[in-house]
């Protein structure tokens, strides 16, 4: 026995809790009309879990409860509980019995609970299908029922069969991957969307990091370009400053021992008793002299200096305007819109125009405009540092010719003093007395010192040129260090680069090698400059928040593609598998209908007394019902390519045909309110024969049965009862016979009660 009990507590007319026992393979429920009888079968119905009030007779879940008379309240609940032996594991939890509940409240809401756990619907109705149980098909047959699989459409016939044979559990889970395949393709869609919505933004990062990474080379580029340029640089000034001095020293040593030997000139002629006012002239000449040339000396360096900022500037002014030729222009939109109304204007004009000369002049107006257009913005784009420096460097060039002039001055007057000094000269030089060689010594010592001063002075100027040159070689290492970091100063690592102790300064720089030459230097900072104008131009920023971003939507869109590979999996998957029920339905109906009608012949015979019966699977035609927004076109071509009319889809079906003995009666339409519930009996018994469900519920499906038929009822009962235990509603004493337990069912105001009848004990009482 698989069924032990059914508990019923307030539902319909039980309004107080009522056992039923079902300890034989067959128990009968008799009890007059109206007494709650049909309650029963379906109390079976709802604790199985079926959602259809109508077949429950009621319209709302309210409709089920106990609704109370002038003796009894009503109650606020009903519950049903059905207890299953599962010793034999026919259902799949791990319980020796099982019991199910369902409660409904006034307000509507449902419980479902297995051995006093909550669960939802759903696995009530997996659990019971694993079983071959329902609360609906062929083994719960409610009251004017017995007919119903007769009166049903072909479909709704094969989905009682499908039911009969145990494909509901299969098709519960093809249902469910129906709906888990919706849901996927559902979830493709909307990663489909996610990667259409963030494409357009990888594409544009995309670009970013081309730039940014054309710029990094270039900075790379520019890093090793200004590593050997520093390097050579630091090189040829370390060894510029060593061979001035090495050449400055000697003229240094000279002038001293000059100086020395004036000094001494000068001493013997002051001490001298033929002194004189020549004399005293002369030395009054000499400090003029050495006065005026050391005013010349100033005004040279002077020159020097601004001779160099000049040239920086105009390195400056060149440089600027390199970039301005070669940079975009930004321009304004409605700068933009004027020249594209002036021009729309020519246009207008030019549609108009018929002569050639006309039209000829209208395009050199849009020439003009266009060319007049650029130039002005162009100029407008020189930045002020151009005009700053064209300034500074107005101020310089005219310092220089102020320093030109003064220097002309002070020559003038270092000419006429000389030429006065060589004048008085030749006057001594013609007397003839004892300061003649002190004073011709003087002389001597004099143009020797002039000569040395004027190697001094070229010193001096190629000092100050080399001044300037380094101090643009350090305004370099700072660029450098701000264009490519801090990195760049290793050109003056290679010779430490075995001692990480080491320190680093200018004058520890190798010079081994010779650097290299200025025109190559030259060109060096020509084609730095050339890359300094490109990554201007390429104006990338924020190179690392662009990379990052760029690495993390990168990552999402892979993340995503995964994703999708996933779900294209999953979908597949569930495709594959949906297939497969549908596969495993199609051949177990197949192998299934064939043992039906076996059965149901053999049955049909018996009834009848000979004649045939079998099911027939046929096909449809059904009239589609196309989608609301669906193209026609598109519908008839998808139906005639497919071989069907364009309103037309095919649907599978069960026929039943039937031959009845000694009567040319081949239709269910032809045959008599007997015969159909004869007919429907044997199909009924011969589908719970192919596959046995483990209880069958008959509620007054032998009403209308003679006496005769009656016998063969009862005999069927007990055969079909070797494999499932039977739950009879009956008022035909035939079908009470076969049963083993009775149970009778009374209503006394309104209310139903059980009486129970055990036959096996009544038979030993008897005796």
């Amino acid at each position: 026995m698989y069924l032990k009990s059914l508990e019923i507590s307030g539902f319909k007319s039980f309004a107080k809790k009522s056992d039923l026992f079902f300890t034989t393979p067959i128990t009968s429920i008799v009890g007059p009309n109206g007494s709650g009888k049909s309650n029963v079968a379906e109390a079976f119905r709802f604790v199985l879990g079926e959602q259809s009030l109508k077949s429950m007779r009621g319209k709302k879940g309210e409709d089920m409860i106990w609704n109370g008379n002038n003796d009894v309240a009503r109650s606020n609940r009903a519950s049903v509980k059905i207890v299953f032996d599962n010793s034999r594991r026919f259902l799949n939890l791990d319980f020796d019995e099982v019991s199910v509940e369902r409660t409904v409240f006034r307000d509507g809401v449902n419980e479902y609970s297995i051995n006093g756990t909550r669960v939802r619907l759903k696995d009530v109705l997996e659990l019971l299908a694993t079983a071959h149980v329902g609360s609906s098909g062929h083994h719960i047959i409610s009251q004017g029922e017995a007919d119903r699989i007769l009166n049903s459409n072909v479909k709704e016939r094969k989905a009682m069969i499908e039911d009969a044979l145990g494909l509901k559990i299969y098709q519960y889970k093809m249902e469910e991957s129906e709906r888990k395949l919706a849901k996927t393709e559902e979830n493709i869609k909307s990663v489909e969307s996610l990667r259409r919505e963030i494409l357009p933004h990888i594409k544009f990062l995309k670009k970013q990091v081309e730039k940014i990474e054309k710029a990094l080379e270039m900075k790379a580029s520019l890093g090793e370009l200004y590593k050997t340029y520093l390097r050579d640089e630091n090189l040829y000034i370390h060894t510029a400053k060593e061979k001035l001095a090495t050449e400055k020293a000697p003229i240094e040593k000279r002038l001293k021992e000059l100086e020395h030997d004036l000094a001494e000139a000068k001493s013997i002629l002051e001490k001298s008793k033929n002194h004189d006012q020549k004399s005293d002239h002369i030395i009054a000449l000499e400090g003029k002299i050495r006065a005026v040339r050391d005013q010349k000396d100033e005004i040279f360096r002077d020159l020097g200096r601004t001779e160099g900022s000049i040239a920086s500037e105009e390195r400056i002014i060149k440089k600027e305007r390199e970039l301005m030729q070669t940079l975009e222009l930004n321009v304004s939109i409605r700068d933009v819109e004027g020249l594209a109304a002036e021009i729309d204007q020519n246009i207008a004009l030019a549609e108009k125009e018929t002569a050639l000369d006309g039209l000829r002049k209208i395009i050199g107006n849009v020439r003009s405009l266009i060319t007049n257009f650029v130039s002005r913005h162009r100029q407008k784009t020189a930045g002020q540092n151009i005009v700053d420096s064209e300034k500074t460097l107005a101020d310089f060039k005219a310092k220089k010719v102020d320093l030109d002039g003064r220097l002309a001055t002070v020559k003038t007057e270092e000419e006429k003093l000389s030429k006065e000094y060589a004048d008085l000269r030749t006057e001594i030089d013609a007397e003839k007395d004892t300061n003649r060689a002190a004073e011709k010594k003087l002389f001597e010592v004099m143009t020797a010192q002039n000569a040395v001063i004027a190697e001094r002075n070229i010193i001096r100027a190629r000092e100050e040129s080399l001044r300037i040159e380094e101090e643009g070689y350090k305004r370099e290492i700072g660029e450098a260090a701000a264009l490519i970091g801090r990195e760049v100063l290793d050109f003056q690592k290679p010779q430490n680069a075995g001692n990480e102790n080491a320190v680093i300064s200018e004058n520890s720089v190798a010079v081994d090698n010779a650097p290299a030459d200025r025109p190559t230097q030259h060109d060096r900072r020509r084609e730095i400059e050339k890359i300094k104008i490109r990554l201007e131009e390429s104006g990338v920023g924020a190179s690392d928040e662009t990379m990052k971003e760029f690495r993390e939507v990168s990552e999402r869109d892979t993340f995503l593609v995964h994703e999708l590979e996933d779900l294209e999996k999953s979908a597949e998957s569930l495709r594959a598998l949906i297939k497969d029920f549908g596969q495993k339905i199609s051949t177990e109906f197949a192998t299934g209908l064939e043992k039906i009608n076996k059965q149901f012949g053999e049955f049909f015979g018996l009834m009848f007394g000979g004649g045939e019966a079998k099911l027939i699977l046929i096909k449809e035609k059904k009239r589609r019902a196309a989608p609301a927004d669906a193209d026609l076109d598109l519908v008839a071509g998808m139906a005639a390519s497919m071989g069907e009319t364009e309103d037309e889809e095919v649907e599978e079906g069960v026929d039943i045909s039937v031959n009845l003995p000694r009567k040319k009666v081949k239709g269910l339409m032809m045959l008599s309110g007997g015969e159909r519930a004869l007919t429907s009996i044997a199909l009924i018994f011969a589908m719970s024969q192919v596959k046995p469900p483990p209880f069958i519920i008959l509620d007054e499906t032998d009403a209308a049965l003679d006496e005769a038929n009656s016998k063969k009822y009862g005999d069927m009962i007990e055969n079909l009862a070797k494999y499932s235990q039977l739950i009879l509603i009956t008022h035909n004493r035939e079908t009470m016979a076969r049963a083993g337990v009775l149970y009778g069912v009374t209503m006394l105001s309104g209310v139903s009660k059980l009486l129970s009848i055990q036959f096996d004990e009544a038979v030993q009482v008897a005796k």
